[in-house]
């Protein structure tokens, strides 16, 4: 090493950049063990490389204390250790490269939770109606003087918003979201030392049914977690404890008279609380909160981002028969912000939808028994700023009826606030909106959970959605602790015999549901309880940190485990009463999309087999190698009985193929055979796909990584339907949920499916669902050309395809090492390509060559290996897909 601590020699052009935690930028009050920084570091250097790192750290308002020397090349997910519960401590960092040490990094303060036995609050609330009026709940209290650091825990059973002197203590709505609530429920720490001031103060929660106790699931059942919604709260500073709930709080109700997750919220301003904020209010009227019965050991630390508002996008108006109708150019999950002038008593009714009739008029069929509708009465004459609480909808287009004049309408779009991470643009404007579209699903699904759509009375935690989109939703946004965080309701949820549920968080377990002719077993179904394994290793894979596979390996083990014992010693898993199949397969029964043309038991054995594989790599990178080569060796088993008794029909089909292909089901004697059988139906098909949840996120990487590019791109840019562009060309602003939903006349899809918790069936025709959007991640991988060749893009894979058709691209994503980018063009025959490879990773090179090609990298013969930093390639005589 050029450099010692001792004798530091400062390497001027290289520096960190950055430092983080595993929980992001931002969040307060963080689970205080298992903590685990990542930092970035850039130099002016091609190549440069880190030798060693020195850790620095004490508490937040100390000078730190450096701590050792480590000669690692690691700077991501490095274990640091547990935090005291509420501690507040500052991490810097600085590297050696092989011309000294860089300066220190900016410090990083971290800053951990409370645990439940560290509040004195207890969860609170008055006698409420299921999604009637939301109580309020109210107290006042005394400062001699304002704090130097205040903190708000705040949560609920149920959803809770807090003021503090009549200004919102938080940007967070929804709070504290949907986890697997009798397991464990998030507990928010919110800054609120600006909020104060001396003498009285006044805090007011408002108290919400959410998901915890207002209507759910098919069988629309209520009061899924309790019958009593409550709120918790505790301001505390570093003398102690300032206020929290409990008995001497009192409640009430104000303007908001019902809100409901599916159904939308009333409002009613005449009801309005006035003064409620202020210490001077006459809350006599009002009865004593009473403590509700519950464990406080569920409530944990936040770990993942809350949901926030993240855009917000003027509608355009139309005035129609006495109404006015809006659209936001975007289907969104949120509400309308509605802008309104009338008289006292006035009524305003919003209704949305995603989609117009044919007519004109708002579709809203699809929404099934969801009113989808908030509606307000005013107060007083004059202006109005409208907008519902403790409900969110699907839509793009909304309809305001009533006796007022409307001036504006603002869709106001919520998410789970993850970071977006990656960017796309290619020579295919209809590619480039159907990324986009994507990512708007991606975003207006991840509402606290990954949920299958945001719009009808469902939005789910579907956990085959989940594993089909997860390694695009990786590549994406910055998922990762919004992932670990859903994977642990996914384990709470897991049953004694490992198996795992169809929804997470799981409340159809006790439903009637059924599908066709009988009832369905919502536990270990294949393709969806797989996301046990599939997850884990899409996040591991994505980020570079096996933080999730150490959390989640236990529940890898009990859902292979439970597979093996389903199967006994037939190895292959016997026939199953019902499984989802290759759901929504285009050729399936319009009201049976479980009938695909493959067979359900080959699926389930594919993904059985699959599922070993994964666990097996897992056990080989945190667990035990003996189990890994166990799993493996079950795997094979498994893989060969599959293709022994179904392999020979299966891959008649695009997903049986696929699923052989990449699951590696078909033996290495077959590959070539099968491969060229699947390109050969897609040509003889002129590239319609004919897959369904299950075999979309797999067909393109089974023909073009088995040397069939020329079909995988006649697949990916065909127009017709059914087709991932036919949708962009209908208009889509999101993802559908079935391939051909607008028919090609214009109709819409009737939706039909047998199916549901009604006698007459239901519904299943969602215009906003991220499930086929999963091949954007062959789109980065494989159009773009980029994509980790090692976990976490340690090293990173650069591979760009170019097309006819498809002459140019340019893709980044922000690994953990920093900016991976490439922007290449075709051009008279040279493929030019601009790359940056991050520092702390290198480049392999995959080039699109032919016997002719010759390759240059910054002017020079190409070597195997691209080191970090900004280069210039090109490739004389490139293989182009289609010609």
């Amino acid at each position: 090493m050029a450099a010692t601590p001792e004798s530091p020699q400062l390497d001027e052009a290289t520096r960190v950049v950055s430092l983080r935690s595993q929980h992001g930028a931002g969040l307060l009050g963080v689970p205080h063990r298992g903590l685990r920084l990542t930092w970035r570091s850039e130099s002016a250097r091609t190549g440069t490389a880190q030798l060693a790192y020195q850790l620095a750290s004490g508490p937040a308002d100390a000078e730190l204390e450096p701590g050792d020397v480590v000669e690692s090349a690691d700077s991501v997910a490095v274990p640091v250790g547990d935090l005291e519960p509420g501690e507040r401590r500052a991490f810097a960092v600085r590297i050696a490269t092989d011309s000294g040490w860089t300066a220190w990094s900016e410090p990083l303060v971290v800053e951990a939770g409370l645990e439940a036995t560290g509040l004195q609050a207890r969860v609170i609330g008055i006698p409420t109606e299921i999604e009637g009026p939301a109580a309020l709940l109210r107290t006042v209290f005394s400062l001699d003087a304002v704090p130097n650091r205040a903190r708000l825990r705040l949560s609920a059973l149920g959803l809770v918003d807090a003021w503090i002197n009549g200004r919102p203590a938080s940007t967070s709505v929804l709070t504290p979201g949907w986890t697997s609530y009798q397991a464990r429920v998030l507990l928010d720490t919110v800054d609120v030392t600006a909020l104060l001031h001396e003498g009285e103060n006044t805090i007011v929660l408002q108290v919400g049914d959410g998901w915890y106790r207002g209507r759910m699931g098919f069988a629309q059942r209520r009061a899924i977690y309790g019958d009593r919604s409550g709120a918790i709260a505790q301001i505390d500073s570093e003398d102690g404890i300032i206020v929290a709930t409990d008995t001497t709080w009192r409640g009430g109700f104000g303007a908001v008279r019902s809100a409901s997750i599916y159904d939308g919220t009333h409002t009613d301003l005449r009801a309005t609380a006035v003064g409620v904020h202020e210490a001077e209010f006459d809350d006599s009227s009002w009865i004593a909160a009473q403590i509700i019965d519950a464990d406080q050991g569920v409530f944990e630390p936040r770990s993942a981002p809350p949901v926030r508002v993240v855009a917000e996008l003027d509608m355009a108006r139309t005035d129609v028969d006495g109404a006015v109708r809006f659209d936001a150019g975007q289907n969104v999950s949120g509400w309308v912000r509605l802008v309104v002038r009338g008289s006292a008593g006035a009524a305003v009714t919003v209704t949305h939808a995603e989609i117009l009739e044919p007519s004109g008029a708002l579709h809203t069929a699809a929404l099934r028994t969801a009113k989808a509708t908030d509606t307000y009465v005013l107060d007083r004459d004059g202006e109005h700023v409208l907008e519902p609480r403790f409900t969110f909808h699907g839509f793009q287009h909304a309809e305001v009826s009533g006796a007022v004049e409307v001036i504006s309408a603002t869709a106001v779009a919520i998410s789970s606030d993850l970071p977006a991470r990656s960017s796309f643009r290619s020579a295919s404007d209809a590619l480039d909106r159907f990324h986009s579209n994507v990512f708007w699903s991606q975003r207006d699904n991840f509402v606290s959970v990954p949920t299958d759509c945001p719009q009808r009375d469902e939005r789910l935690g579907w956990t085959g959605d989940a594993q089909a989109f997860a390694a695009t939703a990786s590549t994406l946004m910055d998922a990762e602790s919004f992932w670990r965080s859903w994977l642990r309701d996914l384990e709470a949820d897991q049953t004694d015999e490992g198996g795992v549920a169809s929804v997470v968080p799981d409340i159809i377990r006790f439903e009637d549901m059924r599908m066709g002719d009988g009832p369905v077993n919502n536990m270990g179904r294949a393709g969806w309880a797989d996301a046990a394994t599939i997850v884990p290793l899409a996040v591991y894979e994505s980020t570079g940190s096996d933080e999730v596979l150490h959390q989640q390996l236990e529940s890898m083990r009990r859902w292979v485990e439970h597979l093996r014992r389903r199967a006994g010693d037939e190895i292959v898993l016997p026939t199953e009463p019902f499984q989802y199949g290759d759901w929504l397969d285009p050729d399936a029964p319009g009201a049976r999309p479980w009938q695909a043309k493959v067979s359900s038991d080959y699926v389930a054995n594919a993904f059985y087999a699959h599922s070993a594989r994964l666990l097996a790599r897992a056990e080989s990178v945190v667990g035990d190698p003996g189990r890994a080569a166990e799993y493996e060796a079950l795997a094979d088993r498994v893989a060969a009985a599959t293709w022994a008794r179904w392999g020979a029909e299966a891959v008649t089909t695009q997903t049986g193929a696929a699923l052989a292909l990449e699951f590696r089901i078909a033996p290495e004697a077959e590959r070539v055979r099968v491969a060229d059988a699947l390109a050969a139906n897609v040509r003889a098909e002129n590239g319609r796909i004919s897959t369904g949840f299950l075999g979309t996120p797999l067909v393109l990487f089974a023909l073009s990584n088995n040397g069939h590019l020329d079909e995988a791109y006649l697949m990916l840019l065909r127009r017709e339907a059914p087709s991932w562009l036919y949708q962009v060309d209908r208009g889509a602003t999101t993802v559908w949920e079935r391939w051909d939903a607008i028919l090609p006349d214009g109709r819409i899809h009737s939706g039909a499916m047998d199916a549901g918790s009604h006698d007459e069936g239901g519904s299943m025709l969602s215009f906003n669902h991220y499930a086929y959007g999963a091949v954007i991640d062959w789109v980065y991988r494989t159009v773009a050309g980029i994509a980790p060749a090692e976990p976490g893009y340690r090293v990173v894979r650069i591979a760009p395809r170019p097309a006819r058709g498809m002459e140019h691209a340019a893709a980044s994503v922000d690994t953990p090492y920093g900016a991976l980018a490439i922007d290449w063009r075709l051009e008279d025959g040279v493929l030019n390509a601009s790359v940056e490879v991050p520092f702390g990773a290198t480049g392999a090179l995959d080039l699109p060559i032919t016997t002719d090609s010759v390759v240059m990298v910054d002017g020079q013969p190409a070597s195997a290996v691209l080191p970090s930093g900004k280069h210039e390639i090109t490739v004389t005589a490139p293989a182009v897909a289609g010609n």
